[in-house]
């Protein structure tokens, strides 16, 4: 089999990194027939800042995922976040030299680059321009201007800029670990593919990626992309709360947050604890499961009210801009229970748990069942969509099937676990909880940038 048949998925989180291969098959279906998952070392807050551990952790990821496909993986579809991350709305237009004849993708391109020559702040690079709106003559709120005559051809366009620095960092990591990049792409449009339904983009809905150092938002509304930014928290500084609140070390605190860790405090119990052991013969220590929920819902309620500022950003509040279908959480953070019941309360929408295995059929090991593979399914989809566009063959906009093929015993003991000398005991005490206080198209200007340097 050759492998230009296949796709590659690379996601490069602040806590994992993620390489997925898959292919169609003769259906038209995803095939998933591979999957590598390493930690990731180098990066913080979605921002890389440590190029060797970095390029280190995308070499491991890399071979598991060729090992469990036996597949050679050359060209990957990369995702980028960060806090350097944010977005503009502008609008630009052309003139066309002959209205006689009908509007093409060209035209669209044209104004496309058009729109890339905009001057940015110093150190910035445009990383999308995504059309929202078009207007062709003095006709306006038309999504498909392609095959219409007209002039003057105008668009609303959704750009999204990052720092040039950091984009730099990530594809010097992906060159140096032997691979090129086919693409680069907003880690929160990349979830949107994987979890939300078309119906539900065009009723209006927000995403919420939820990762371990950034919480990522992207906003849909009449099946356009209305707003995208990241906000530079995320899992891992609910973790570092729980280490400095209860006073352990970060790997018991994120065993903590994962087996333990909710979201509201009032449906814990006073009388449910949990044994730590102690450090090299130093007595355990039992914390209390409504204080540790006090804890994760102190943080948690800070991001979701800086998700809130982003939706009135947006005008989610408002009648005509009125996100319908609410809210989708996803990402690892979106695993710490009752948080759909405090994002409902704290942000007014209706939300649920997005799933990306909502697009896998036959998912046996059910290993890309969790909300934390959404983003790397979604970089494979859209691998999948380049490569149809470039083989002119691009599927037609409907629910995606994946199939899982991959072997049984791949990634058999991902989750995070106690080891059995260590395992922390649930205890029921009646003692009063001591309290606590408390205190994330610019390939070408990339393979310039490459060529310059070679």
């Amino acid at each position: 089999m050759e492998n230009h048949q296949y796709s590659v998925g690379l996601d490069i989180g602040t806590t994992k990194i993620v390489a997925i291969v898959g292919r169609r098959n003769a259906h038209g279906k995803i095939e998933v027939l591979g999957v590598g998952k390493a930690k990731s070392l180098g990066v913080h807050k979605g921002i890389v800042n440590n190029i060797s551990q970095t390029i280190q952790s995308i070499k491991s990821a890399v071979a598991e995922a060729q090992s469990s496909s036996g597949v050679p993986i050359h060209k990957v579809t990369v995702g980028i976040a960060g806090k350097h991350i944010r977005s503009l709305q502008h609008s630009d237009y052309i003139m066309r030299e002959n209205p006689d004849q009908y509007i093409t993708e060209d035209d669209i391109e044209v104004l496309k680059e058009q729109v890339k020559k905009l001057v940015m702040l110093p150190g910035e690079e445009i990383i999308h321009v995504l059309p929202q709106e078009y207007k062709v003559d003095s006709e306006g709120e038309i999504q498909e201007p392609i095959g219409m005559h007209g002039k003057r051809l105008e668009a609303n366009f959704h750009v999204v800029v990052g720092q040039m620095g950091s984009i730099r960092n990530i594809a010097r990591c992906v060159h140096e670990a032997g691979l090129e990049m086919e693409a680069l792409t907003l880690e929160p449009l990349a979830s949107s593919e994987a979890v939300l339904t078309k119906e539900e983009k065009e009723a209006g809905v927000a995403i919420v990626d939820i990762g371990g150092g950034t919480t990522d938002i992207a906003i849909f509304k009449d099946n356009i992309i209305r707003h995208t930014c990241v906000i530079p928290y995320g899992g891992g500084i609910i973790t570092d709360d729980i280490k400095e609140g209860c006073s352990i070390i970060e790997k018991h605190a994120e065993q903590l947050k994962v087996k333990f860790g909710s979201a509201v405090p009032d449906l814990e119990k006073d009388s449910t604890f949990v044994t730590i052991p102690g450090l090299h013969g130093r007595p355990d220590k039992e914390i209390s499961l409504k204080t540790l929920a006090q804890i994760v819902n102190a943080r948690v309620e800070e991001i979701l009210e800086m998700v809130n500022t982003e939706l009135k950003a947006y005008g989610a509040f408002e009648q005509k801009k009125k996100l319908i279908a609410g809210i989708v959480l996803t990402g690892g953070g979106s695993n710490l229970r009752n948080l759909r019941q405090l994002a409902n309360y704290t942000t007014g929408f209706d939300s649920r748990i997005g799933f990306a295995n909502e697009y896998v059929v036959n998912d046996k090991n059910q290993l890309l069942k969790g909300p934390e593979f959404a983003t790397a399914i979604g970089l494979l989809m859209e691998s999948l969509k380049i490569r149809d566009r470039k083989n002119g063959t691009e599927q037609p906009e409907e629910k995606v099937e994946i199939i899982e093929t991959v072997p049984e015993n791949t990634m058999a003991a991902e989750q995070p676990e106690f080891r059995t000398e260590e395992q922390p005991e649930i205890q029921t005490a009646k003692r009063k909880p001591n309290r606590l206080t408390i205190g994330e198209k610019i390939m070408a200007s990339v393979k310039k940038f490459f060529e310059e340097v070679e």
